[in-house]
């Protein structure tokens, strides 16, 4: 029994070696991505809330405390009209795409000839930057020489050539479509692998007992998808409500700033007015409004999921 016991302690203090080597080998692998994770995320998300704190601008150094005046002066400003117009661009950048990509996932599911080639066609507008996209359907909307005043003349649909980004409400329409032409991909693919996880064999049976295509859909399709579909509405929510590049070069938040958005809001305070304190406050609020919204779809789920 001693030797045995002697033998076992010789075992752990021979192996202890290569257990502190194997976690320091491991924090190696891991201190590279916290570091990043700390310079690339941290540091300026924690920087840019201390900022909404200080009376402070890029034009002169220095900075003074002042509470919570930037909030204040921020909410008190046209917050309530940025956040409108924000949701306006949020909600019709996360319909439109994703009906469209729901559409196109239930029409490659059935086995139509050609799919394969399709898909990948469906994949080229999500595979362009995003200010690619920007620039291309600036074109298509220019005033001057855009393709859809071309194509509107030649039906003679219009007299002459209209400016579709200088008015407020084709302006939102222009920047929409731009977006769920560049995002309905990606949903498209995320719904497609859903619903190749339906069984077969449970569409047969409904169709067996004589549902049509509809009661299949919502009787045995969306329960198996609308797990992955809460995700993608999630996720398409958080990217458009946060959504710069596209606003900020096809219409600069024009006109008069009925198309401006936190994003760009956020910009322009930044670095033209250059009041960082200002923008800071417009970064808290934004985070705080996120942070409902993450909060609101996990009581969701869970109350979806305490029901089931």
């Amino acid at each position: 029994m001693m030797s045995t016991a002697s033998d076992e302690l010789m075992s752990e203090r021979a192996q202890s070696p290569r257990r502190i080597r194997g976690t320091g080998f491991a924090w190696l692998l891991v201190l590279p991505g916290l570091a990043m994770l700390v310079t690339v995320v941290l540091y300026p998300l924690l920087r840019s809330i201390v900022m909404a704190f200080f009376d402070e601008s890029l034009l002169y150094p220095g900075r003074e405390f002042v509470g919570l005046d930037n909030i204040i002066s921020v909410l008190g400003n046209d917050f309530p009209q940025l956040l409108w117009q924000t949701l306006i661009f949020t909600a019709g950048a996360t319909i439109f795409p994703f009906l469209i990509g729901l559409a196109l996932a239930l029409a490659l599911d059935t086995g139509i000839r050609g799919r394969g080639a399709m898909r990948g066609l469906f994949l080229f507008p999500w595979l362009l930057p995003s200010v690619v996209v920007s620039f291309l359907w600036s074109w298509i909307f220019d005033a001057n020489y855009g393709v859809l005043n071309g194509l509107l003349e030649s039906l003679a649909l219009i007299d002459g050539p209209v400016a579709w980004l200088f008015d407020t409400w084709s302006a939102r329409t222009g920047l929409i479509m731009a977006k769920t032409w560049n995002s309905f991909p990606w949903i498209m693919v995320m719904l497609l692998a859903a619903l190749q996880t339906v069984p077969s064999e449970l569409k047969e049976a409904a169709s067996i007992d004589g549902a049509g295509a509809i009661r299949r859909f919502r009787t045995v399709t969306w329960p198996h998808i609308a797990g992955v579909t809460g995700i993608v509405l999630l996720l398409e929510v958080i990217w458009n409500f946060q959504h710069f590049d596209l606003i900020f070069v096809m219409t600069g938040g024009g006109p008069a700033g009925t198309t401006s958005t936190l994003a760009t809001a956020l910009y322009d305070a930044a670095f033209s007015s250059y009041n960082l304190g200002e923008a800071g406050a417009i970064g808290v609020l934004w985070i705080i409004l996120l942070m409902a919204m993450v909060v609101l779809y996990v009581r969701l789920s869970e109350r979806d999921e305490e029901l089931s």
